[in-house]
């Protein structure tokens, strides 16, 4: 898991956070940043493939790999061509190859969450769940911090001194390393076992495969729930509203700031992915003593409520001092949400459906995000950093609420 995480913390960045500094530092304007985040929407609508990595088998691969394993190597191979084509690409000569590009890496990267979500959930019972999670949590963010502070200081290192602020070699020679970057999991995926899933009944026709494949799953979670399914599919639908909105302009900002390549990677994108595995850290030892429930309410009020750091940040100019004490806090409160997260969208699937139901999930946690933040760039562009972030913070406010009716239900519906 700890591995396997890292492969699929790997892409995020490099098609969100990372390639917007990169854009930004290469003249691209902020509007035009903000549309492209949309590239994200890839990860918002996984839920209408999932079905056929759930049941689909690829050709040779499933038959020597088994069903997980081999959707876990086409992914990967997907993602290692893609991003090696983004760094042979300069987006001052040709943009839309390299939104292409990050389009192909973004798929590549969702599919890859599909399978792996399945393969953690089939690979332990539901006792040693929180464990499973919290060591992908683990990989996913060391990923994070090679793809976001490790990108940025290879850019910088391979930068000539003296020449043009935009260097197009020093980027090309970064995303290259991030591309090798993916064999670890590769690696990982060719010497793990395929986990023992439930038997399924062959199909006998089109429409029983439909049925099993694309129906059940979706069906199966309103028959658990009933009524109850609406309110806890918009609390996981809004629940990382704030961060995932705010974190487009994130670079842009610290760009326009006059942070440098080695000042973000090393507080941003380093000290603060540190900071964000405390987080989990806290916030799964927390949902052990209090309850996922009342993590969940934590997590989402300190994470509106880190916003507006941000806000305070943007009237302080270039100081290092204060982007330390804005990022601590904002990834302590993030680490702490996604830990409690995680766990509560893990205990929402029948290990059945997995793959489709956890990706439906995931999926709806980004989508009414991902849009909304396509809109940042344009929103910055006419009202300012400052009234950005104190707007992504009231965002945050409907979600208390949420967590607050969800947490009602849970208990009404309880045994006890």
């Amino acid at each position: 898991m700890l591995a396997l995480g890292f492969s699929a913390g790997l892409p995020l960045l490099l098609v969100f956070g990372t390639l917007s500094f990169w854009l930004r530092e290469a003249g691209v304007d902020r509007t035009t940043i903000g549309f492209l985040s949309w590239v994200g929407l890839a990860y918002g609508f996984k839920w209408v493939w999932s079905p056929l990595v759930d049941r689909l088998p690829i050709p040779l691969l499933t038959s020597y790999f088994g069903r997980r394993r081999s959707w876990l190597l086409l992914s990967q191979m997907i993602i290692m061509t893609a991003l090696t084509m983004m760094a042979l690409t300069d987006p001052t000569r040709a943009l839309a190859p390299m939104v292409w590009c990050a389009v192909a890496v973004a798929f590549g990267s969702a599919t890859q969450d599909i399978a792996l979500d399945a393969f953690r959930i089939e690979s332990a019972d539901a006792e040693h769940q929180a464990a499973l999670a919290a060591t992908y949590q683990a990989g996913y963010r060391l990923a994070m911090i090679w793809a976001g502070a490790g990108a940025l200081w290879i850019a910088a290192r391979a930068e000539v001194p003296g020449a043009a602020l935009y260097q197009y070699s020093a980027w090309r020679t970064a995303y290259l390393v991030m591309a090798v970057s993916m064999l670890p999991g590769v690696l990982t995926v060719l010497l793990s076992r395929e986990p023992a899933h439930l038997p399924q009944p062959p199909a006998r026709n089109a429409a029983e495969w439909l049925q099993s494949a694309l129906i059940a799953p979706f069906s199966d979670f309103l028959g658990r729930y009933g009524w109850h399914a609406a309110l806890i599919l918009a609390l996981i639908a809004s629940y990382r509203i704030s961060d995932v909105v705010m974190g487009i302009m994130a670079n842009p900002f610290y760009v326009d700031m006059g942070f440098s390549k080695d000042e973000v990677a090393a507080i941003s994108k380093g000290f603060g992915v540190v900071m964000t595995l405390l987080g989990a850290f806290v916030g799964g030892v927390l949902a052990l003593r209090l309850g996922v429930m009342r993590v969940l309410m934590l997590g989402a009020a300190l994470s509106a409520a880190s916003n507006l750091l941000f806000a305070w940040l943007g009237t302080r100019g270039h100081d290092l001092s204060a982007l330390v004490l804005v990022i601590s806090a904002d990834n302590l409160s993030s680490g702490i949400a996604s830990a409690a997260f995680i766990a509560y969208l893990s205990s929402l699937t029948n290990v059945q459906y997995s793959a489709t139901q956890y990706a439906l999930f995931s999926s709806m946690m980004l989508l009414l995000p991902k849009f909304l933040a396509g809109f940042s760039g344009q929103f910055v562009d006419h009202f300012g950093y400052s009234t950005f972030f104190t707007v992504t913070a009231c965002l945050g406010l409907p979600v208390l609420v949420l967590v607050w009716l969800a947490s009602r239900i849970k208990t009404a519906s309880s045994p006890d």
